[in-house]
Parts: structure tokens; sequence; C-alpha cells
């Protein structure tokens, strides 16, 4: 199996495509011992997400969720604390839900909160540098309504997209850790699959792609990693899901801004990107 590197393919040119063979024609949800916690609350978690049915009911589950002490301290006291510029603002200082189309066809999964973005806000990918790059490039690959995104009642709609992310609380120094990563991963898959009409997952950054690698893995999409290797600009094809569809994994380096200011990530490569998406989603071009 070979890796699908988009921006160093030609236009024209022939394309070598990644396929991964499905190790069930129905995936079924198991409980991936090696990546969650092992713990009672663990177990009753994914069984309460899992049996719901309700996305209401998750939303409640993840504005509510209190299962990492660490991230939910760093949280509170960055909402108390504010920064100077902020002083002004009530923080929304919680786990942060998801946002968007729930019939998306196209799915963004980022890392984390920002303390002072998402966290501050409410939204993913709301308030910060981050954002101010993110979602100007949503407007013109025509997933977003409008270029700029300040707060949570600020007008944003998207249209065929859904934005989330593999930890729903602003870690320290932007770095979950292991244990925070499994503890929020019965929330992705929840996401994903109540997502009937999802046929594109992008990627931004390795952390949120890992993510997605390990949701495979844990819903039985994929017996082994194999070659999914991150990159910019990077596509393989994926299993069938609970559709008959069939779904691609993308990924981007992260609109962070050591990414952006040092021209490491620059509007075109992830425009590039979105409008891949859109082409594998089946949706008109922007």
């Amino acid at each position: 199996m070979e890796r699908v590197a988009w921006n160093k393919i030609e236009r024209n040119a022939p394309v070598r495509k990644r396929f991964l063979k499905p190790t069930h024609s129905t995936p079924e949800f198991r409980l991936p011992m090696a990546l969650y916690n092992q713990s009672p609350s663990t177990i009753a978690l994914v069984s309460a997400i899992t049996t719901e049915g309700s996305r209401a009911s998750a939303l409640d589950l993840i504005v509510d969720c209190n299962r990492c002490a660490r991230l939910r301290d760093h949280c509170a006291m960055v909402a108390e604390k504010k920064r100077r510029a902020y002083l002004g603002f009530e923080y929304w200082g919680r786990p942060v839900p998801s946002f968007g189309d729930p019939q998306a066809r196209v799915l963004f999964v980022g890392l984390a909160p920002g303390a002072h973005g998402s966290n501050r806000t409410g939204r993913p990918f709301t308030g910060d540098g981050s954002g101010d790059f993110l979602y100007p490039l949503l407007h013109k690959a025509g997933f977003a309504s409008q270029s700029v995104a300040t707060h949570r009642d600020d007008g944003m709609v998207l249209y065929d997209a859904r934005i989330t992310a593999v930890v729903r609380c602003a870690p320290p120094g932007n770095k979950p850790l292991p244990d925070e990563i499994a503890n929020c991963a019965p929330y992705l898959d929840e996401e994903i699959a109540a997502l009937d009409q999802l046929r594109v997952i992008v990627c931004l950054g390795k952390i949120a792609f890992d993510g997605v690698v390990a949701h495979l893995l844990r819903t039985g999409q994929i017996e082994r990693r194999g070659q999914l290797v991150f990159g910019h600009d990077v596509e393989y094809r994926i299993p069938r899901g609970q559709t008959s569809e069939r779904r691609w994994l993308l990924a981007s380096y992260h609109p962070s801004l050591q990414n952006t200011n040092t021209g490491k990530l620059t509007p075109a490569m992830m425009l590039r990107v979105f409008r891949r998406a859109r082409q594998r989603a089946g949706l008109p071009a922007s």
C-alpha cells in the first residue's frame, strides 16, 4: 500500500490510491482496552454514549464531563484569571462541543481547544489565531458562511461540514496526556457514528490524525495501522462505515501560529486540502 501525497502529483497524472480492506461488513463498537482506561467509569461512559442514540444527550455528556481533573482545573483557572485583552469577556471554561452541520459530509478534526480561543468562546477554532487562519479558508472553500469567527453568536454557519477535536478541554501547553486523549475517545466515536452522511474526515495535525486512526482500530474498520502515515496533503481510502459509500481520510498540518507564522503551512496549502475534501465528498467545486 502506498501513501498518496496530492501536492506531489501532477493534476493530470494517474492517481494511485490507498485501499484499506474492511475487517467487518458492519463494524461493531468495541471497547479499546489498549487506549481507554479500564475503569468502570470509562465503561459506563462508553455504554451511555453508544446506547443513548441522542445527539443532545451526548452533547450534555461532553459539556458536563469531568473525567480529566488536570484539564478541568486548567480550563477553570484560565477562565477565572483571563487574559488582559479579554477581561470583559465571560469565558466558556468547559469542554467544548462540536460545531456545524449535523448532516455533514466532511468532518474536520482538530487537537484541542485553545486556552483563550475555544475555551473562551465555547466553539471550535473560534477567537484565536488558529481560527483566524482556518475560517477564511473554510469560507473560501464553500464550507463556511463567513470568513470571520469571533464568538458563538456571530452568525457563523457551516455547510456540509462539522468541526470537532480529539480532546474537548484546553490542555496546559496545548499538550494533552495520552490518558486524556483516551478519555475523550468515546466522544469522537459517537460523533463519527452519528454522521450518517459522512464521506471525508480531514485531520488537522498529527495528534488528530492519530486519534482518527485509533478510532478506525477501535471500531474494527482496520486491523492494524499499517502504512497510515501522517503528512500534509495525504489521503487514504478507508473502509465503508455504516453507509454503503466509500470514505476518505485526509490530513493537513495544524493551523497553529507556529506553523502559519513560519510558513510551514500557507493558506494555499490548506485550501488545496479543503478543495480535495469537497471533491471526495461529492460536493460541487467552490
